[in-house]
């Protein structure tokens, strides 16, 4: 289903529409204290963690124009949500603080609305703060390459304090200028499409989405399909959650019905019948699903099962990058399943196939008869409501986990010169010391040609027919090991300490 032009066309039927602003920038810096100031609500500072966790769509008047705000976290950790908001956004406005400066979430940001093609405002925001330095945010900006007006560029930038409101009017009527600019368009007559930008389970009343309609009309009555996912125009409310008749482009809107939850970021297109819309679809963007068995994970590494439930499936994509992030040589992170809703019986039937699950419940709860029933199977049930302290217990638990491996540490090499004799489970052999040292009682590894051929004891040790506690470099010995394969003059002999030190 491909995004529909929303922009200049020949078409006749098209009228301005108003733009959908995107707000981005590093977490603190003030993206939602500014949408908080517009709105006029308290909506900043409410979040576990001060973490914006979800995309929320507005709708304002200024001026008499309406204008769509879509608030994206700054937390590393919603990327995949920010890249997302400006794919559905005609314009961006990268909130930088004053006595901040760019941060690394800045430049991220900074990436997203490149790769969109879109264009943005800078706010410096903070301004009513003594250590504000708006012209080192400037001069930031010019050595990442983005210039603005009055400093040899053409990209808007204005002073602004969410926190006091000074600057903001200009602001917005910044965003309606450039906007006309870019002479924004679509046809009220045709059926409603857009992109979903948030979907969640709803325990009273069911699946329900939030939508931005990019073109068109949604009335009650037409029928949405979302990649797949149905819905009949039953239940539809703007964003302040007051039922409404129609919405037109560039409103947000939550649909509630839907038959399977879609996926945030999936297009939407409505339809006059159920038939058009269950017929319409192709598949070509993947389905947010529960997944079945574990993997089978070959080798050394470990594999630790996780089931992972949470309130909205952005947050599911969040908790899946950054616990996928855990990951190394050592231990992989097996997700069994992934899924929207409160934790459920089948989760903990679906845990206890496997060996030592690990579910986690992010803003979700479980009731008092499925805790009992984890705790008598031995499943490891944890519940959090900030993303990264996620990452830190399950840091944590993934190290508890991984078997201790013995550090070898080598003493020194030497080169095999002689086979002296050999019996059923040792033999004698006759070296020189390269590098280092070798020292009756420890370890020697045989290698030829870069392969290891051999691992045993040293049971023995001489030099001139003398027996001795170490020989050192330059040196000949002769010495008894415990090994039973062949080995050859010239083979490498390699000491180490006795295994037993653990990392």
């Amino acid at each position: 289903m491909e995004k529909e032009e929303t922009k200049t066309t020949p078409n006749g039927n098209l009228i301005p529409r108003p733009p959908i602003v995107v707000v981005m920038g590093h977490i603190d810096h003030g993206k939602t204290a500014l949408l908080d100031f517009i709105r006029k609500t308290n909506v900043a500072g409410k979040e576990s963690g001060g973490i914006t966790q979800h995309i929320g769509a507005y709708e304002i008047e200024t001026n008499g124009k309406r204008m769509t705000f879509i608030d994206t976290p700054g937390h590393e950790a919603f990327s995949k949500m920010r890249s997302r908001g400006t794919r559905i956004a005609d314009l961006a406005i990268l909130v930088i603080a004053g006595d901040d400066g760019i941060k690394t979430q800045t430049l991220e940001a900074l990436g997203a609305i490149k790769e969109a093609k879109i264009p943005f405002i800078v706010a410096i925001n903070k301004i009513d703060k003594e250590s504000a330095n708006p012209e080192r945010v400037k001069n930031e900006l010019s050595k990442n390459e983005i210039y603005i007006e009055g400093m040899g560029g053409k990209t808007p930038c204005l002073n602004i304090s969410a926190k006091t409101g000074q600057g903001v009017f200009e602001l917005l009527e910044m965003i309606l200028l450039v906007s006309e600019m870019e002479e924004l368009k679509a046809d009220s007559n045709r059926a409603a499409s857009g992109v979903v930008i948030e979907s969640h389970l709803d325990p009273k009343r069911g699946i329900a989405a939030t939508l931005i309609i990019q073109n068109g009309a949604l009335k009650k009555k037409m029928f949405i399909n979302a990649s797949g996912a149905i819905a009949p125009v039953k239940i539809l409310e703007n964003f302040l959650g007051q039922s409404i008749d129609e919405a037109t482009f560039s409103s947000p809107v939550k649909i509630v019905g839907f038959d399977k939850l879609p996926e945030a970021g999936a297009n939407f297109k409505a339809y006059e019948s159920r038939n058009e819309a269950e017929s319409s679809w192709s598949p070509g963007i993947r389905a947010l699903k529960e997944s079945g068995p574990p993997k089978i994970i070959a080798g050394p590494k470990i594999s630790i099962p996780v089931i992972i439930k949470a309130d909205v499936s952005g947050s599911l994509e969040a908790l899946e990058k950054e616990i996928k992030k855990l990951e190394s040589s050592d231990a992989d992170i097996n997700i069994l399943r992934l899924g929207p809703g409160n934790i459920t019986e089948d989760d903990i039937k679906l845990a206890s196939s496997g060996k030592k699950t690990i579910i986690i419940g992010f803003r979700v709860k479980a009731g008092a008869n499925i805790t009992e029933i984890s705790e008598r199977l031995g499943i490891t049930l944890v519940f959090f409501d900030i993303i990264y302290k996620v990452s830190e217990w399950l840091e944590e638990e993934i190290k508890k986990r991984i078997p201790k491996t013995t550090i070898e540490e080598t003493l020194g090499t030497a080169e095999l010169i002689k086979i002296f004799t050999k019996e059923k489970s040792s033999q004698i052999i006759g070296g020189k010391v390269r590098q280092g040292k070798i020292a009756n009682g420890k370890y020697v590894r045989i290698s030829r040609r870069g392969t290891q051929i051999a691992k045993g004891k040293i049971l023995e040790l001489q030099h001139n027919r003398i027996k001795v506690p170490e020989v050192e470099e330059g040196k000949e010995f002769g010495a008894m090991v415990d090994i039973k394969n062949e080995l050859a003059k010239g083979d490498l002999i390699e000491i180490f300490d006795a295994p037993g030190a653990s990392k």
